[in-house]
């Protein structure tokens, strides 16, 4: 059977084989079982109904031993057996353009060059899954292989609830991912109702269908390195020579030795994961491997003394690396962590002392031990970085829960007032301040015709538009413009694709906008071959309500509030997104977060033009407005000038309140 036949198909009409695990790709964890003997019929008979009844008395074994083996039910027999890769838009069987472009996207989150665990249909940080088992991948690459223009798509956790009536205007598919109710939203609860087979994490990207390998995360990790060396070292100093230590080299932390030979220093990446470390070792992501903690100090000296600019991952735990360059007086300018501790409990944490395989084991067969050994490796993993920072490493939290988990775990992070932490996370100290309070976040674009030309192309137009819009930028962003045009023009030669032939660069409103209608316009007189699918990272202005990462830098109390990530995910939805998405838990854990997305499918037509300069308007002064309203002053700067270009938007101001008379109050 051809591959549109496959599509087109969705559960075969016979029975597949049965399959077996591919031995050569990464495989999720077993997770602890948590479901009593009542939950897992319950379990089996919800992953039953896919299926015709015939079947049943074959798949009901199988798909309970998958629950025993694994604790879920991934349905393994029903993996396609067609090469999982983003084809060009034109090999997809679809009655429209941005079915076919969603497809591709699909698609590109499932690609083994890609996806952390493909065969478990999650694409990154572990439990990040764009489904929960293929038959829900196999229906929906039918319902989207039937869409009309006037059909919406529905998902539910990774299920397809089905093709509804709606209208040329409507968004084509709605994805929502772990939309618990509250008193229903703990880590445990994630464990339960995914056995369930009942919902899912859909991280940010994953479940929306908008990652694009390390190369999404590489901007923002090389910005912000780059500002973070300019607060330790000063303005105009280099970073060569310089050590920026970290962990992890999964499908969003990979990319941190990338971006930090992009801002030209030391970096030394922990993974306990030998298959993580080679496969970014093998696509060109870092350029040394080492699993010796000896060789690591030796080959760091040196560099140091020479002033390499070089990126090394070190196979071990990184508590190790720090107690050990601790003894050796290795001084480190930068240091942060970025493993999955949003998910401490089922693999975002390997703990010092044991193995890869010992952890693995432990955390199916004895959770509560394996809890225990997560937070003393934690406190250790803390202490160890209080000896550095006391002589003057900066240490930043990189989103990833660290700061909280270690908290939790009774280690030594807090500031003098038990309240904050004592380190800030790095969205307090760079890119709140000095990017998302301006609007400046992770705009991010696919060629759907899966040809480096027209990337290439994309790149020139990009870089030329913010040129055009950095003459007439004020001062407080011109740093910013700078960072941005010097990314995109030596994107190319930086290797940066992976999968699909994507781009990411940190744009403002004014400059999404610009720079995707220059893109319509090419699509529309041929200088670029196909469509390009428009979406962004969670990771931003106005997509994401986080209070200890995306909105960690608002200090009015309202950090804790949702409305923004809501009020972004239905204002996109009618103002001209090809999808939108909303999800419990992305980057810093399940019941810790609420995030939203877009996807926007341009085609050169009319239509399209209209819809993006809409759309995108709203999807970044939303956060702006709202960082504005919490007295933040980037924001009260930016959405005046917002206000000064477009006398339609009328923005709530703070009126601010003079801190003497704050004083003088008992």
């Amino acid at each position: 059977m051809a591959f549109q036949e496959h599509i087109k198909q969705g559960i075969p009409s016979q029975l597949p084989p049965k399959k077996v695990r591919n031995a050569s790709v990464s495989h999720a964890p077993k997770r602890q079982e948590v479901l009593s003997s009542g939950e897992k019929k319950l379990a089996l008979s919800n992953a039953l109904r896919y299926f015709p009844k015939e079947w049943h008395s074959e798949l009901a074994q199988e798909f309970m031993d998958e629950l025993k083996d694994f604790g879920r039910i991934y349905m393994y027999r029903f993996m396609p057996d067609y090469e999982m890769h983003a084809r060009p838009i034109e090999e997809y069987p679809a009655h429209n353009k941005s079915a076919a472009a969603i497809m591709l996207m699909i698609q590109n989150n499932l690609d083994p060059a890609v996806a952390q665990h493909p065969e478990e249909l999650i694409t990154y940080g572990g439990n990040g899954a764009v489904f929960q088992n293929w038959a829900q991948y196999l229906l929906t690459m039918k319902y989207l292989s039937e869409m009309t223009e006037e059909q919406t798509l529905h998902m539910y956790s990774g299920h397809p609830m089905g093709l509804f009536p709606s209208s040329a205007d409507a968004p084509r598919v709605i994805v929502t991912n772990g939309m618990m109710i509250p008193n229903y939203s703990k880590p445990l609860d994630w464990e339960k109702f995914n056995a369930l087979g009942v919902t899912q994490y859909g991280q940010m990207t994953a479940g929306s269908y908008m990652y694009i390998g390390p190369q999404g995360i590489v901007h923002g990790t090389t910005i912000t390195v780059m500002n973070a060396f300019r607060k330790k070292l000063g303005s105009g100093i280099s970073p060569k020579g310089k050590i920026f230590l970290t962990a992890g080299l999964g499908g969003m932390s990979g990319a941190q030795p990338k971006a930090g030979n992009i801002a030209g220093c030391i970096t030394i990446c922990a993974e306990v994961n030998p298959s993580a470390a080679t496969k970014r070792h093998e696509q060109g992501w870092v350029d040394e491997l080492i699993d010796d903690l000896d060789t690591l100090v030796d080959r760091v000296q040196k560099a140091k003394t020479n002033e390499e600019v070089v990126s090394i991952a070190f196979i071990g735990n990184i508590v190790d690396v720090w107690e050990r360059f601790d003894t050796e007086n290795l001084f480190i300018e930068l240091g942060s962590d970025q493993t999955s501790l949003h998910n401490p409990w089922a693999g975002g944490y390997y703990p010092v002392g044991l193995s890869l395989e010992e952890s693995n084991e432990m955390m199916a067969e004895n959770p509560e031990l394996f809890k225990e050994k997560v937070q003393e490796s934690l406190r250790r993993h803390a202490a160890a970085i209080n000896k550095h920072t006391a002589r003057g490493t900066y240490f930043f939290d990189y989103g990833n829960a660290f700061l909280l988990e270690a908290s939790r775990a009774g280690g030594d992070v807090m500031a003098e007032n038990g309240i904050d932490f004592r380190y800030p996370s790095y969205v307090q100290d760079i890119l709140g301040p000095m990017c998302f309070d301006y609007g400046f976040g992770p705009f991010r674009w696919v060629c759907t015709s899966g040809k480096s030309e027209d990337l290439r192309k994309s790149d020139q137009i990009a870089a030329s538009v913010l040129k055009e819009i950095m003459h007439s930028s004020p001062a407080s962003i011109q740093q910013q413009m700078q960072d941005n045009i010097t990314w995109i023009e030596e994107a190319e030669k930086n290797k940066l694709v992976v999968g699909s032939q994507a781009r990411i660069l940190y744009a403002d409103a004014e400059g999404r906008a610009k720079i995707a209608q220059a893109f319509n316009q090419a699509i529309s007189s041929g200088e670029i071959s196909a469509p390009i699918v428009l979406g962004r990272d969670h990771h931003d202005v106005s997509g994401t309500d986080s209070p200890y990462r995306e909105t960690s830098n608002i200090y009015d109390g309202s950090r804790f509030t949702a409305d923004m990530a809501i009020q972004n995910v239905i204002g996109d939805s009618f103002r001209g997104a090809t999808w939108v998405s909303i999800h419990n838990g992305g980057g810093v854990g399940w019941g810790e977060v609420i995030n939203g997305g877009f996807g926007m499918v341009l085609d050169g037509s009319q239509k399209a033009e209209n819809n993006l300069k809409s759309m995108l308007f709203y999807d970044v002064n939303n956060g702006i407005a709202r960082r504005a309203w919490a007295r933040n002053s980037g924001s009260l700067e930016a959405i005046q000038r917002e206000m000064d270009r477009t006398p339609s938007l009328k923005i709530t101001l703070p009126n601010l309140v003079d801190e003497s008379i704050l004083q003088n109050i008992d």
